[in-house]
Formats: C-alpha cells, structure tokens, sequence
C-alpha cells in the first residue's frame, strides 16, 4: 500500500474541558474535535512537578504488565496544537473563576 503525505494543517474546531478536584496533579479533563470530524476524549490536564504550567496525557489502556496508548498524535505540529489550545482553554477557566 502506497501512502501519500498531504501537507494541511488540521483545525482544532472545538474544546471542552472538564475541572475536577485536584488528585495527583490532575486537575481537568479535556477533550477536542478536529476538523469537525474526529473526537478526541479523556485526555488528563496535569500541573507540572516545577508549577511552571501545565501538560496534557493521553488515554492509555493497561494489557497485562503493559500500558499502551489509546491514540496519540504522532508529529510534534498536531501535538502542539492540541496541547496548546487545550491549556489556553484551562487558563480560561482558571482565571474565570478568580
């Protein structure tokens, strides 16, 4: 099977995050749609060891001794948007609730 590499830049086209009480650093819930086509849940908001902001896991599914990824981004520009415009999304809340 021949793959063919299309340059485009997908759109984050909504977020939604989920504030929960802080257990272990995580602190919200989050999820986004891309392209108003793919949803993407479960996504863990973390406030770093340091305090010097925040960062995004993805699911993972625990199969015997091994956790794997549900689904992740798999180049640096997606996994950027996604992680930046989530954490713009937390800031919002955040501030709003001063």
């Amino acid at each position: 099977m021949k793959t063919m590499k299309v340059m485009k830049t997908m759109k984050i086209t909504e977020i939604q995050i989920i504030p929960i009480k802080p257990k272990n650093g995580l602190i919200a819930f989050a999820s986004v749609v891309v392209e108003n086509s793919l949803y993407l849940g479960f996504l863990g908001v973390y406030t770093r060891l340091d305090g010097s902001g925040y960062r995004i896991t993805y699911p993972t599914k625990k199969i015997g001794n091994k956790s794997i990824n549900v689904y992740h981004p798999i180049n640096r520009e997606m996994s950027k948007a996604i992680e930046e415009a989530i954490i713009l999304e937390v800031k919002k809340i955040l501030n709003s609730k001063k």
